[in-house]
C-alpha cells in the first residue's frame, strides 16, 4: 500500500511547503474538490438527523479556556497567547467551549433537548515537529464536530443513534474500522469530575456498545470523561482514532448550563461530544491510502474526463461537458496530445469515467465511456451517460455502474 503523502504529491491533492510551515498542509484543487464533496455529504447527513450547524471563531480569550479546563489540562498542546490590548487570545484546541456558549446564548427548555450543535470548525494543536506527517498529524485541524446537549435519560439513545450515523458515514466513504475502543480513566490526577459521574458515564457507554466487539483502554479517556473511539490503521500499520463519542458531565457544570424541566425546575444537561468522521485531514490521510487515490465516484475530484479524438469534436465535447456540469458532475476536458497518452494520464489520475468522443459519437450526440476498472461501454447517448454517472454519484456508491 502506498503512503498517502506520496499519493498526495502524485495526484496533486495537497502540498506541504516549508514556507507555509510544518504541519500546515495546503489543499490543492483536486484535494479540495474531494474534501468539499465529503463535507457536503456529512453536513447533510447531520442536518437530516436533527443537527443545527453554527460558525464559531477559531480563537478565544484566555478566560474561556481556563473555564473549560483546557488551560489546566491541555496547555502543552496549545499555541502561545496573543495579546490584544487588555486581552490574551488563544487559538482553540477544541470546539466544545464555543459550543457551550451557543447553548447558553439563551434560556433552554426540556422541549428543545436533545439540542445537537454541529460545526466543521478549525482548531489548533501545537504538535512537535517530530510527530508531524502529511495529513495524518497536523497543527491546523478542520474537525467534523458536534455537541449534543440532552437529559440524562436521553443519553443512551443519543449515543446509539450517533453510532448508527458513524456506521452510515463510514459505509458511504469506504472506511473500514480496525476496531472499537472504550477509553477509560487511568491512574493519575489529570481527570476532572467525581467518581460517581465517571461511573455513570462509563455505564452509559458500555450499554450503547452492547453486542459490539471492543477493547477497553484505561488511560485513554478525555480529561473530562470516557469515550468510545473507533480506530483505523494506516499504510505503516499505525493505529489512530477516526470517530469518537464522549460523555461529559463536567462542562455543563463549569459553564453553568441548564434547562427548565416540565415542572419548571432548573436542571443540568449532559454533554455528548461526537465526531462522525474526525478531522478532514486525518480522514483523507486514511481515505487516500484505503482507496489508493481511486476515490468512490461521488467524491472523486474529477468524475468525468472527456477526450475528443481530434479537434473536430471540440464543439460536441463542450456541449456534453456543459450538460454534465449542469447535472452536478465535476468534469474536465483534455484535448492535448495523443488519445493514448490522454487515456493513460486519466488512468494515472484514477478518474472513474473517461468519455471518448470521435466523429461518429459527435454526429450522434453520443459518447463511449471507459471505466476506471478497465471496462469499456458501447457508445451511448450523451444524456444517458450523464444519467448513469449521476445515478452512481447520487447513490454514493463505490461501484462504477448503478446497482441492478
Amino acid at each position: 500500500m502506498i503512503d498517502h503523502r506520496r499519493l498526495g504529491r502524485e495526484l496533486d491533492l495537497f502540498v506541504s511547503d516549508p514556507l507555509a510551515g510544518a504541519g500546515l498542509p495546503i489543499w490543492l484543487p483536486a484535494g479540495a474538490a474531494a474534501r468539499h464533496a465529503v463535507e457536503e455529504y456529512v453536513r447533510e447527513l447531520e442536518r437530516r438527523a436533527g443537527y443545527q450547524h453554527v460558525y464559531s471563531p477559531p480563537l478565544g480569550r484566555r478566560e474561556l479556556f481556563a473555564l473549560s479546563g483546557h488551560l489546566g489540562h491541555f496547555a502543552d498542546e496549545m499555541f502561545p497567547p496573543m495579546r490584544m490590548g487588555d486581552d490574551e487570545l488563544l487559538l482553540r484546541p477544541a470546539l466544545c467551549p464555543h459550543h457551550a456558549l451557543v447553548y447558553r446564548a439563551r434560556g433552554r427548555s426540556y422541549r428543545e433537548l436533545p439540542l445537537r450543535v454541529g460545526e466543521l470548525g478549525g482548531m489548533y494543536r501545537a504538535e512537535r515537529s517530530g510527530v508531524l506527517g502529511g495529513l495524518a498529524r497536523v497543527r491546523a485541524i478542520s474537525l467534523n464536530d458536534a455537541h449534543n446537549f440532552c437529559t440524562l435519560e436521553q443519553v443512551g439513545d443519543e449515543v446509539r443513534e450517533i453510532l448508527r450515523l458513524i456506521r452510515q458515514a463510514h459505509a458511504a466513504l469506504g472506511v473500514r474500522p480496525a476496531g472499537f475502543r472504550l477509553s477509560l480513566r487511568g491512574p493519575g490526577a489529570r481527570y476532572v469530575g467525581d467518581d460517581a459521574s465517571w461511573a455513570r458515564a462509563e455505564e452509559l457507554l458500555r450499554a450503547a456498545l452492547d453486542g459490539v466487539d471492543h477493547v477497553e483502554a484505561p488511560g485513554e479517556a478525555a480529561f473530562y470523561g470516557p469515550k468510545i473511539d473507533i480506530q483505523v490503521v494506516d499504510a505503516a500499520g499505525r493505529e489512530s482514532t477516526i470517530s469518537t463519542v464522549q460523555i461529559d458531565f463536567d462542562k455543563p457544570e463549569k459553564f453553568d448550563l441548564s434547562y427548565t424541566d416540565a415542572a419548571g425546575a432548573r436542571q443540568r444537561p449532559v454533554l455528548v461530544h461526537r465526531s462522525l468522521v474526525g478531522s478532514m485531514e486525518r480522514l483523507f490521510a486514511y481515505l487516500i491510502e484505503a482507496h489508493q487515490g481511486a476515490f468512490p465516484p461521488w467524491y472523486a475530484p474529477v468524475q468525468l474526463l472527456l477526450l475528443p479524438v481530434d479537434a473536430g469534436q471540440a464543439g460536441a465535447v463542450d456541449r456534453l461537458a456543459r450538460r454534465a456540469v449542469d447535472a452536478g458532475l465535476r468534469v474536465e476536458v483534455d484535448a492535448g496530445g495523443s488519445l493514448g497518452a490522454r487515456v493513460r494520464d486519466a488512468a494515472h489520475r484514477r478518474v472513474p469515467y473517461v468519455g471518448v468522443v470521435g466523429a461518429r459519437e459527435a454526429a450522434d450526440d453520443a459518447v463511449a465511456l471507459r471505466l476506471r476498472d478497465g471496462r469499456s461501454l458501447d457508445p451511448m447517448p450523451a444524456a444517458d451517460a450523464v444519467r448513469l454517472i449521476g445515478a452512481v454519484v447520487a447513490a454514493r456508491s463505490a461501484q462504477l455502474l448503478p446497482a441492478g
